[in-house]
């Protein structure tokens, strides 16, 4: 089975490459939506204990964690080392469980896939990227976004040319989606030809 990792700076189109590849039929898992599932279960004692106040009615409050990432920049690599392991087990799982299945391909969404330096054992990785122009407006029409938190964001993470550069496909998602589950579905038949 060939375990393909699906990275990209911040609105880039991640999730849309997903979508692309579940709609060709390729079992997918999201980082962004494990971690969502951990910040209201495994995941809110310990971060609740490195970040007193950050959790409401069992659920860690998201933008209450991110003031105080925000007023304590140290605190992401504390955060990062109680709820990466988590995330990490949960992406073996589903791609063990996925070659168990019989599948010939399956993808997982990392946001910071490159920037974490750690080895997920994918094969391939496929790398979302847009214009500059377009990510900075995509980034800015997004509720409570500004500039400095932009700038902030785009500090911790690799430029996009570098993400390309290391990539085995890359993907414009300024392209409409009909294009991209085109290009996605193409590269699947390709997959599933030499597996043959």
């Amino acid at each position: 089975m060939k375990r393909i990792g699906i990275t990209g700076s911040i609105a880039t189109g991640k999730s849309t490459l997903l979508a692309a590849f579940a709609a060709a039929g390729v079992p997918v898992f999201s980082a962004d939506a494990a971690v969502a599932e951990l910040y209201a279960g495994d995941a809110v004692a310990p971060v609740e204990a490195l970040f007193p106040g950050v959790s409401s009615n069992g659920v860690i409050d998201r933008q209450a964690l991110s003031s105080r990432l925000a007023a304590d920049p140290a605190g992401f690599k504390r955060l990062e080392a109680v709820v990466h392991p988590l995330v990490r087990a949960r992406i073996a799982q589903f791609l063990d469980t996925a070659e168990r299945d019989g599948h010939v391909a399956a993808a997982v969404e990392v946001p910071l896939l490159y920037e974490s330096g750690y080895d997920y054992g994918f094969d391939a990785v496929a790398v979302t990227h847009v214009d500059d122009a377009i990510q900075r407006r995509r980034v800015l029409d997004r509720p409570g976004m500004t500039v400095e938190k932009l700038e902030s964001l785009l500090a911790r993470q690799m430029p996009q040319a570098e993400k390309k550069a290391r990539a085995t496909w890359t993907f414009d998602t300024a392209q409409s989606p009909d294009i991209i589950q085109a290009e996605v579905a193409d590269l699947v038949a390709d997959i599933e030809r030499q597996g043959e």
